[in-house]
């Protein structure tokens, strides 16, 4: 409908959607609701009592409390900056605190990545699937995409040689328990796509949210730190082809709104320069707040009790998942060796938009592949799954109703073709 607004809005406006997820989190605010749908943690497994000391120990302090509470560098919290280097450098990342600037989540790392590198027109390489959020912040942008897809060691570089020779302007890739898909790209993969990468001068943005999130097998390292020159100094510059991104939503709470970004000075310069331009700073309370909770060792404490229960969760979901889809089902799915998602393929003929309007009906619900994917109808036949944020119980009785609609839908060639 057309209002007296319509008229006024920037053409970047037009290509605005809204999150599927964001959308079906509020159906599924229902309590009778089991939800796969968002990649939330566990509420109960914040530690509240550690931030309610924090926050005690911040605000009894007049000194530290005024701090907290006045506005702040844009750059962010010195000493949380420090203990970032000091952690991401256990994976060989050689980073110093001016490498590092907070953000307001993950999710305006995403949008500041847009700002600084996309113009209109663009060719941006993307996973396929990818995020869906950073398809959501790119494409006010304006981007072009070019996807490749993956398989369950994770982008297929056999394919990226010839990609890279047509204008890609950066490379957008999440090498650890993909989201949505779950897999994890190989090392030898790891190590070509850094290679393409400096033959061919073209970035990557790297998105690790769930990498402290392994549950079996030894870690890989980042791309980052595979990246020959890894922030290196020359002549007083920083060097290098990535930009790490990391956040705090899936190892502390997603509430603090706190992520990072790990990039040579230049380019944290001008990120700087553009935050400035959106909120100023990220909130100095909510820094010095995730600092004292996470100083002492307790972030590595906290960060194997997630391990532990959500590899038992995991766990739970496949074994749910073997039994109510036997293979004459023709429904397959991913088995992912950290991270929050698991990636579940219809067999043909059954969309996962129809499965999801059965599903409701029986209260679980779960996202759409359509919305991981940058071209339209790619993901008709997928469906993404959490499995850290629902008790094994309701895993099970979930993922038992999922297998009942999708059995309804064979039943019923009405809704096969829906």
């Amino acid at each position: 409908m057309t209002t007296p607004w319509s008229y006024r809005y920037a053409h970047r406006t037009k290509t605005l959607t809204s999150s599927a997820i964001r959308e079906l989190l509020k159906l599924t605010q229902r309590p009778e609701v089991i939800s796969f749908a968002g990649g939330l943690p566990a509420p109960e497994l914040f530690p509240l009592e550690r931030f309610q000391a924090a926050c005690q120990a911040i605000l009894s302090d007049r000194q530290r409390g005024q701090a907290a509470l006045q506005y702040s560098t844009t750059e962010g919290y010195p000493p949380l900056r420090e203990m970032i280097a000091r952690h991401i450098s256990r994976y060989g990342i050689l980073a110093r605190p001016e490498n590092v600037l907070i953000t307001s989540g993950s999710q305006q790392a995403l949008d500041l990545i847009g700002k600084l590198l996309i113009n209109r027109g663009d060719r941006v390489l993307v996973e396929a699937p990818t995020y869906l959020g950073a398809l959501q912040a790119f494409n006010v942008f304006g981007p072009d995409y070019v996807s490749l897809p993956i398989d369950d060691d994770g982008i297929k570089t056999d394919e990226l040689d010839g990609m890279l020779k047509t204008g890609i302007k950066f490379m957008y890739l999440l090498p650890n328990f993909q989201n949505p898909g779950g897999v994890t790209m190989s090392l030898k993969r790891r190590q070509r796509v850094v290679a393409l990468s400096e033959e061919y001068g073209v970035p990557i943005v790297e998105d690790d949210p769930y990498g402290q999130l392994r549950y079996e097998g030894e870690h890989l390292p980042t791309l980052l730190a595979l990246d020959r020159d890894n922030l290196r100094r020359d002549n007083g510059y920083d060097l290098g082809n990535v930009i790490y991104l990391s956040t705090f939503s899936k190892t502390l709470t997603p509430g603090l709104r706190l992520g990072w970004i790990v990039a040579p000075k230049e380019v944290i310069a001008k990120l700087v320069q553009l935050k400035q331009g959106a909120d100023l700073h990220t909130s100095t309370f909510t820094q010095m707040v995730a600092h004292e909770v996470a100083r002492g060792g307790f972030l590595d404490e906290h960060v194997h009790t997630l391990r532990e229960v959500y590899r038992a969760r995991r766990d739970v979901m496949l074994a749910a998942l073997d039994e109510s889809f036997p293979a004459s089902t023709g429904v397959s799915w991913t088995r992912p060796a950290g991270g929050l998602f698991l990636w579940l393929r219809l067999p043909e003929g059954l969309s996962a938009q129809a499965l999801l309007a059965v599903a409701v009906k029986a209260n679980v619900a779960f996202v759409p592949g359509d919305a991981f994917f940058a071209e339209p109808g790619a993901g008709a036949r997928y469906c993404r799954l959490n499995f850290s944020n629902a008790a094994p119980d309701q895993i099970q009785e979930g993922v038992r109703r999922l297998g009942q609609a999708v059995g309804q839908m064979q039943g019923e060639p009405a809704l096969v073709l829906a």
